[in-house]
């Protein structure tokens, strides 16, 4: 067994202390410094209505993260389809195309990512997410040769073949992305309960396409890597009340680190670790050996792994020792 291809999924996380300028700097500086250690791409994700999250406008932070880089792959991991037109999302990641041409790619998934006020501020139809079948393939049209859309173009955007992903953490993303011949990235960073299923329906289902001639599974894995198991075992308690804070305070009420201690043994608090099941803490060698195991059993191609650790130079360090390699100094 070996350890699978490596990309990283960064949240783009303003902690507090932080305004977002400097969250922005820091996921730029991840990057610089994660195509040094030689991972494979970067992805963002659409959020919104979240404080602590300033990957909402993903397209255009994309951009900036590739005017500040030189090779490494970028991409949305992912855009919430329901959220926009596919002509939109065809011409945003098409002048992305343009500009970083072989360096864009596009996940997409069929959540609405943020809470039902908030969808209907972006002013969407609350129905949209039972077209996403069909939304997918529209834009992938768009970004092909020929449009599904008659007298309609994506400028830019046509021609640019920007390789599409589904995401998703359920059976209906699986089937959704295996009926398309499309690769499939499983959220199991934070909604583990389908996972092995979804997989084996995905490989089971899957018809080949023009983008892709055999499946092709990615998986979401938190990891926290460090040069001492002590150190580890920190950053994993600091990030279980972080995480448990960030989803369970209420009404402008933010939990004190002791309510968010006494919260884990309540069903609320081990619901949001349980999301972190899929979580690899560790000494290098230790976080190595779970991710090739957790891949081969599961049947994972490529990993995609995102770093919950609340302070930054201890979330910088969990990728650089997972690289396996010395970084140049920054």
């Amino acid at each position: 067994m070996s350890l699978p291809p490596l990309s990283i999924l960064d949240l783009a996380l303003v902690p507090p202390g932080e305004s977002v300028a400097e969250g922005l700097a820091a996921s730029v500086e991840l990057a610089r410094r994660a195509e040094r250690w030689g991972y494979r791409r970067i992805w963002y994700a659409e959020h919104h209505n979240m404080r602590a999250i300033a990957s909402s406008a993903t397209s255009v932070l994309i951009g900036h993260v590739a005017a500040n880089t030189e090779r490494i792959t970028l991409g949305a991991g992912g855009i919430m389809l329901p959220n926009h037109s596919p002509l939109q999302v065809a011409e945003q990641f098409g002048t992305l195309a343009e500009l970083y041409p072989g360096r864009i790619e596009l996940g997409l998934g069929r959540a609405p990512g943020t809470d039902q006020a908030t969808f209907r501020a972006l002013r969407r139809d609350p129905r949209a997410s039972e077209t996403f079948p069909q939304d997918v393939q529209e834009l992938q049209a768009f970004l092909g040769e020929q449009s599904l859309v008659p007298g309609v173009e994506a400028f830019p955007g046509k021609g640019t073949a920007v390789p599409l992903y589904v995401l998703g953490s359920s059976l209906y993303g699986a089937q959704v992305a295996a009926i398309l011949g499309l690769p499939y990235a499983f959220a199991s960073h934070f909604a583990p309960e389908a996972l092995e299923q979804a997989v084996e329906m995905y490989r089971t289902e899957f018809r080949p396409s023009a983008q892709l001639a055999a499946p092709l599974v990615m998986a979401g894995v938190n990891v926290l890597v460090a040069d001492s198991a002590a150190d580890a075992d920190e950053l994993l308690r600091l990030a279980r009340i972080d995480r448990v804070k960030r989803l369970l305070s209420r009404g402008g009420h933010e939990l004190t680190d002791a309510e968010a201690v006494a919260a884990l043994d309540l069903p609320a608090g081990r619901q949001v670790l349980n999301m972190m099941r899929y979580t690899a803490a560790g000494t290098p060698d230790v976080v190595e050996q779970y991710l090739t195991e957790f891949a081969a059993r599961v049947g994972i191609d490529e990993l995609i792994v995102t770093s919950p650790a609340v302070d930054r130079a201890a979330w910088y360090r969990s990728f650089e020792l997972l690289a396996g390699r010395t970084a140049v100094p920054a």
